[in-house]
């Protein structure tokens, strides 16, 4: 997750939480400044000093979070096996609550690898009705992803549908979430809402580079079930060049016969994974 007080979130923070608390002051300053009853003068200065009290609130708990997530970021750093991941599990159940989204999320991550029906089960702990919005997103869109992975469109587009994109100003983030709720659109009926979502970003933008894979995907997604095929072949091949493995996701039930048919052609041709294929059929 990017840092929440690096350079642009620090100028995001100024202008959306400094700049009202001053307008506040200078408010409730002329206010005090011409009011000839005492009272009217303190409830004039009491406005803006408790504003500013629930910012300095928000920013502490924005700070705890980042705290958080920068520990949980330091136990994910250097896993690649699965004893790694089992170590990890183990530290992050030991260091942090059941239910803390950060270490939730960091669960899921590694748990996926494995398997996705625990992922999902530990996304569960996460009540949507109880954590920030974009908290409430991002969990969404991560159980999302993981129903798509499993073929249930279902259960994936009313996850998708509680989605809001407008609340996330990193682009990272956002082409992220987009990626996933365009894919449950997509596959569940409405392609033409996931193009035009999807049309937002550049995948190749350098910035875009963490999410790449994820883009490319929901554009062929996209793209089949608008029946584009020379779009759906380019996303395919773009996968494909940065790693063919990811093809084998195409093959799994309830896809697009065209996404299948396309996605075998280049997983034969590239020669490499063959095995896994042939398991995940």
């Amino acid at each position: 997750m990017p840092d929440p007080f690096g350079p642009a979130q620090r100028k995001q923070l100024l202008l959306r939480l400094g700049l009202p608390v001053a307008a506040v002051w200078l408010i409730g300053g002329l206010i005090a400044g011409v009011a000839q009853s005492s009272a009217v003068r303190w409830s004039a200065l009491a406005v803006p000093l408790l504003a500013s009290l629930v910012v300095l609130g928000l920013l502490l708990y924005v700070a705890r979070q980042a705290k958080k997530a920068r520990g949980v970021a330091n136990i994910l750093r250097g896993v690649e096996t699965s004893e790694d991941r089992q170590a990890a599990l183990a530290r992050l159940d030991a260091d942090y609550k059941g239910t803390d989204p950060a270490a939730v999320f960091a669960k899921a991550q590694l748990l996926m690898q494995d398997d996705p029906r625990q992922a999902l089960a530990e996304l569960e702990k996460i009540d949507l009705g109880k954590v920030l919005a974009p908290v409430a997103d991002e969990a969404r869109a991560q159980r999302a992803m993981l129903h798509l992975m499993l073929g249930e469109v279902s259960p994936a587009r009313q996850l998708a549908d509680g989605v809001g994109l407008n609340r996330h100003d990193d682009a990272r983030t956002r082409a992220m979430l987009s990626a996933v709720v365009a894919e449950a659109w997509a596959r569940s009926g409405d392609a033409k809402k996931a193009q035009d979502t999807l049309a937002l970003f550049d995948p190749e933008e350098g910035a875009l580079a963490p999410v790449r894979p994820q883009l490319y995907r929901a554009l062929a997604f996209t793209a089949a079930h608008v029946n584009d095929v020379k779009a759906m072949r380019r996303a395919l091949r773009k996968l494909a060049a940065q790693d063919a493995r990811i093809l084998g996701g195409f093959l799994m039930k309830r896809t697009h016969p065209l996404l299948q048919r396309e996605a075998k052609r280049l997983l034969e041709q590239s020669g490499a994974v063959q095995r896994r294929v042939q398991v995940q059929r």
